[in-house]
């Protein structure tokens, strides 16, 4: 799997006093963009724990590039950046319906074992979605 894409409409609710979207609502959209591509990859959180394992956002390294307003069409979109043993980074965009960049993260995970609550190596279904790793 490459790119996942959602789509959102900036609500009433999402916008603060400046009249914009607060940027801690940037980092709930990555974590829907996120979800949507680990359901379109089929590796749904019962998946996961079927395996045994839970996954945990360790690192968020965002750039916020343009102000999102109310009403906004926005296209959040997820894709593997690279994959290491117990760790993973996606990238995301958050793009406007005006084709503008409105933000862009490295956000980095990590696998954990769901008794252990320690660190442990990603799945092969986790690691084959990511450049390099596919066979």
């Amino acid at each position: 799997m490459k790119k996942s894409a959602m789509d959102i409409v900036v609500r009433s609710t999402e916008i603060d006093v400046n009249g914009h979207v607060n940027n801690a609502k940037y980092l709930e959209y990555l974590e829907w963009g996120r979800e949507a591509w680990y359901e379109e990859a089929g590796l749904y959180y019962d998946v996961f724990l079927q395996m045994g394992i839970q996954t945990v956002t360790v690192n968020i390294n965002i750039n916020y590039r343009r102000e999102c307003r109310q009403g906004d069409r926005l296209a959040i979109t997820t894709e593997p950046e690279r994959a290491g043993r117990t760790s993973y980074v996606l990238r995301q965009e958050i793009v406007n319906d005006r084709g503008e960049r409105c933000a862009d993260a490295l956000v980095t995970c990590v696998t954990m074992d769901s008794e252990t609550r320690q660190s442990t190596e990603l799945p092969d279904l986790l690691r084959e979605l990511f450049p390099g790793n596919r066979e």
